[in-house]
């Protein structure tokens, strides 16, 4: 383990670290554990990516909904480090299901045996493919399956139509029956790792939200000598023989000794279009992402005592109803229930260009055919958040997609959502991603031969 820095990195190599989402702050966390001044560059005006956060009577809340698994050991051991350990609540969880016009609970297996929209067979069988798919070790040979035929072949036709074919068509729509085996599995392993020997599942939870831990983070990286800028948008790259030399900004020029790049996949190619091979630029553009719309409600009472309701109905516009405040208690939120609606969709679908107003007037509109005794007078507050790459989408062979870490710029390495798989989104693999990136380019700068060592190797022909 390497010593922490010390205040003063005057002499030591620079990094600017592109994003300050957790995998951005990550890096920079890592980096300057190792004796390298780090440079957060975020262009928004807050911190956090996707799980960031917004000011609201109830308190600070995630733009959208967050929660750990159990088995997130990389944001755990992050959050141990910070000397926050005591911070994390772990929680029962509840969830749920809407299904012609029911509600469903599936928190337990028991819960499934008594799942009447499916024969006692289909329910037997959906049970056990979930016991087998932890034990899955070879996910590449799922990675060239599509999800739904590998999903029709294990549990049957009809449990598929009941239980994943709403969703993966409400989440990715025309892009539904591409998505990978692999990507999929990997979310039947991560759900069914966080369940107790009962079966019932336990979730994490970050005490005073994400924004908190983003802070606590940002905090350790000043303490380590570097910087954290906000409203900082990178513009461009100033190369010389194959590295970059400087970061351009609006009002600033950084020289650097080195660059790790979180933002999403098109963003990194836009910077590098005209300081890398037309080829690797136009490979990163091969990945594909949808956009969200996200509305956060704050209400005077619950819906339902489920935390995570899947909605399998394809007349309603959202893929499910995450009642936050059925993980992290009201009393916390000044004892108003907090409610999200997500919505994934491409970038040109009308309600992601929906205003504000009649946006979140449309999502009221629907739960009410839920939960019919929902009024206007109970919606205290309502928002409403959108991120234009928010999910890159797996389609099958994915993993010939992932661009690796090492780039064409012989210091500027890639740390982004995109390379997660089989993994996906989630502040736990943002940090692995970041701290990994920095170690790795800690090694270069510090270690002669390790440039030649951790050269880009020909992405994407030898990816094939």
């Amino acid at each position: 383990m390497p010593p922490a820095a010390s205040n003063s990195l005057a002499a030591a190599p620079h990094v600017a670290v592109i994003g300050g989402g957790f995998c951005g702050l990550a890096a920079a966390y890592e980096l300057g554990r190792r004796g390298i001044r780090a440079t957060v560059l975020e262009a928004d005006g807050s911190l956090g990516g996707l799980a960031g956060s917004f000011d609201t009577e109830a308190g600070r809340l995630e733009k959208f909904y967050h929660h750990w698994f159990v088995s997130d050991v990389h944001v755990m051991a992050l959050v141990d480090e910070l000397g926050h350990a005591g911070r994390v609540a772990l929680r029962p969880s509840r969830t749920g299901m809407y299904y012609a016009g029911n509600f469903f609970n599936l928190s337990t297996p028991v819960d499934l045996l008594r799942f009447a929209p499916l024969p006692i067979w289909s329910r037997l069988r959906l049970g056990m493919f979930a016991l087998w798919a932890r034990r899955v070790r070879n996910w590449q040979r799922l990675d060239d399956r599509a999800a739904a035929d590998w999903l029709r072949q294990m549990v049957g036709h009809r449990a598929y139509e009941v239980m994943w074919a709403p969703l993966l068509q409400g989440k990715f729509g025309d892009l539904a029956e591409a998505v990978s085996a692999a990507w999929f599995w990997n979310k039947i392993k991560l759900r069914g790792g966080s369940r107790q020997r009962s079966g019932a599942e336990q979730l994490a939870y970050y005490r005073g939200g994400f924004a908190e831990l983003t802070d606590a983070v940002a905090a350790a990286v000043r303490a380590q000598g570097g910087h954290v800028r906000l409203n900082a948008e990178v513009t461009g790259l100033r190369v010389g023989e194959g590295r970059v030399t400087e970061v351009l900004m609006d009002d600033a020029t950084l020289p650097v000794d080195g660059v790790i790049a979180t933002p999403a996949l098109p963003i990194v190619a836009d910077l590098l279009a005209a300081v890398a091979p037309a080829g690797y630029v136009r490979a990163l553009r091969r990945v594909r992402y949808l956009a969200n719309a996200c509305v956060v409600l704050e209400l005077d009472r619950s819906l339902s005592e489920i935390y995570w309701l899947n909605v399998n109905d394809p007349a309603f516009p959202f893929v499910g109803v995450v009642e936050h405040t059925n993980l992290e208690p009201a009393s916390g939120y000044a004892g108003r229930h907090i409610v999200y609606l997500s919505r994934y969709m491409p970038e040109s679908d009308a309600f992601y260009a929906m205003e504000d107003g009649a946006a979140v007037a449309y999502a009221l509109s629907h739960l009410r055919r839920m939960f019919p005794t929902l009024t206007d007078d109970n919606v205290l507050a309502a928002h409403i958040w959108r991120a234009r790459y928010a999910q890159p989408v797996a389609v099958k062979g994915y993993r010939r997609l992932v661009p690796p870490t090492a780039t064409p710029l012989s210091n500027l390495l890639l740390a982004s959502m995109a390379q997660i798989h089989p993994g996906d989104r989630g502040t736990n693999y943002a940090v692995e991603q970041g701290r990994d990136a920095a170690r790795r380019l800690a090694k270069q700068l510090t270690c002669p031969d390790a440039a030649r060592m951790d050269a880009w190797r020909g992405w994407p022909d030898s990816a094939g």
